[in-house]
């Protein structure tokens, strides 16, 4: 049964950060550019929608942390090592 559980987290990962960081980037780009207005391609001026921009801006940040904590975590023995700092101290070593 370990093993069905192991398959299974990997699985909910998996899907989790292959389809759900790109939906986030996608769904912040679209909020970016719906807040900067312009002209559809019906010909139909849109306002600028100011509350929409940061929004945007806050998801792009969000994935942008997400790929950044993953480096870290990947890379984390290889920066114990060579740097003798703990980029998560929290969390037990793996011996």
């Amino acid at each position: 049964m370990p093993y069905l559980e192991s398959i299974f987290r990997v699985l909910v990962v998996g899907l989790l950060l292959g389809a759900g960081l790109p939906a986030v980037f996608a769904i912040g780009l679209r909020l970016y550019s719906a807040g900067a207005g312009g002209v559809d391609e019906d010909g139909v001026v849109q306002p600028p929608r100011p509350v929409l921009k940061p929004l945007g801006l806050l998801l792009f940040l969000l994935v942008t942390a997400v790929i950044l904590l993953a480096i870290l975590w990947i890379t984390r023995t290889t920066i114990i090592h060579h740097f003798e700092v703990d980029p998560f101290p929290f969390l037990p070593r793996k011996k």
